[in-house]
């Protein structure tokens, strides 16, 4: 099943297989929603369940707000519960501190859930913009572990960094830690 081809949403990409994770550099709240919105408007369509977890400068009233106004019928699917917008504090800070174990299986319990209630898998996005220099490099290691878990399931996951909060070697650690990267140049999205 690994091979299954899933839409991606994003014109540049097309299809990928499952276990695919990739990221998007991005400058703005603009960036963000032209990449995400048409990314869960994909899974939406395509019988995933969905997980968005936000950060500045997008919060989760926006993003809810964002796929309202793009994508047909959101409101049935947020009803129903097939896609979650969560804050990043309730997500990757719960308890107050980032601990990657318990992250790593929040994951898998949402595949779980998401393959019990008849989906096809799980599709995930999570902004990176809280992340703090000091934890940089257990959120790293944590990322790299990720490939491991995503590489063999059904999930889709694109994580998000703030180009304003990265220096060149974050950079580097980030497109090393996932299959390619998406960033905007001259006011067009780019593949690396």
């Amino acid at each position: 099943m690994k091979d299954q081809l899933r839409k991606s949403g994003i014109e540049l990409i097309g299809e990928v297989p499952w276990g695919t994770h990739f990221c998007q550099f991005y400058q703005t709240k603009e960036n963000l929603i032209d990449i995400l919105i048409p990314y869960f408007q994909a899974g939406l369509e395509n019988n995933e369940f969905c997980m968005w977890v936000t950060s500045q400068p997008l919060t989760t009233e926006e993003a809810e707000e964002a796929l309202k106004n793009a994508v047909p019928y959101a409101d049935s699917y947020l009803k129903k519960g097939q896609i979650e917008i969560i804050s990043y504090k309730d997500w990757y800070l719960k308890e107050d501190a980032f601990d990657s174990n318990r992250i790593l299986n929040g994951w898998a319990e949402k595949l779980d859930y998401a393959l019990k209630k008849g989906y096809d898998g799980l599709r995930l996005s999570g902004n990176t913009f809280w992340l703090e220099k000091e934890d940089w490099n257990e959120f790293s290691q944590y990322e790299e572990e990720i490939n491991d878990v995503f590489g063999k399931s059904n999930v889709l996951a694109i994580c998000t960094y703030s180009l304003d909060k990265c220096n060149a070697d974050d950079v580097i650690d980030v497109v090393n830690n996932h299959q390619f990267a998406l960033t905007e140049l001259e006011g067009e999205w780019a593949l690396m």
